[in-house]
């Protein structure tokens, strides 16, 4: 993929990995147009970078997503590059009580349902550019779960299925199919961990993540596992039931408060 004179929305663009897409794609000479809920957040990251382009738009919610692509292709009819990378990962315990179950299916809405959603919205004006790509932010935790998170690994490793299908069913036309799978990494996502959860976790510069990912994009690497991804999917190839443990303790420690 050419990484440098395209046209590029990123979903979730005003903070964390979304952000960082943005400034090194910004310094690699592309127009970037970053996505958002937060108007306050997305004006934000414009401040800190002049040439940045921003719209308000809520990638979980399908109502907005038709708008959006009306409003991206008026005003930007070059686009060529859709990256998907709007996310939230919550900590999940499923014995709590309560029944609001939309709450509970919400990171679905906006981590699995949202790309979907939005690779089917952009797809017919992709395929007639002459370079095109769709780059689907996953996770290290698509391959093996992180039990204390449950909900969000459900999304992504929907998501990954998702991307190995879109590849497939894209392998005749100029529309490339990527996947980047971050471990985990130094973003406000992992604001809501205890730091006990993340005990013995290797967490990786947002920076260093991104540049592998876009070094990636340029040699067509389709399945992008920056840092422990990789061995987060090695491990659950060769030894799923004692990585699986591993990754469970965060949830041994909660039953054990509750109980």
């Amino acid at each position: 993929m050419r990484t440098n004179g395209n046209v590029i929305l990123i979903t979730g663009g005003s903070s964390g990995i979304g952000f960082e897409f943005a400034r090194q794609l910004l310094d690699l000479g592309n127009t970037v147009i970053a996505t958002g809920r937060d108007e306050k957040k997305l004006k934000n990251a414009q401040s800190r970078l002049p040439k940045l382009n921003i719209l308000k738009s809520d990638a979980g919610l399908a109502s907005e997503i038709s708008s959006l692509r009306d409003k991206v292709l008026a005003l930007y009819p070059g686009l060529n590059i859709l990256i998907n990378n709007a996310g939230i990962m919550r900590r999940i315990n499923l014995h709590d009580a309560g029944d609001d179950l939309e709450d509970l299916t919400r990171e679905i809405d906006i981590n699995l349902k949202g790309p979907i959603r939005l690779a089917k919205a952009f797809l017919p004006h992709l395929k007639k550019q002459a370079n095109a790509a769709i780059v689907n932010v996953s996770s290290g935790l698509a391959f093996v779960p992180l039990p204390i998170s449950p909900v969000y690994c459900a999304t992504k490793a929907g998501l990954h299925s998702f991307t190995l299908s879109l590849r497939v069913q894209l392998k005749n036309t100029k529309v490339q199919v990527f996947e980047v799978a971050p471990p985990a990494t130094d973003t406000e996502l992992l604001s809501g961990m205890d730091e006990t959860d993340r005990k013995g976790v290797s967490i990786m510069k947002v920076s260093d993540m991104v540049k592998q990912s876009i070094d990636g994009f340029a040699t067509d690497r389709m399945e992008i596992r920056p840092g422990q991804a990789n061995q987060l999917k090695l491990m659950n190839r060769l030894a799923p039931e004692f990585i699986l443990k591993q990754l469970s303790k965060p949830v041994d420690r909660m039953l054990r408060q509750v109980s």
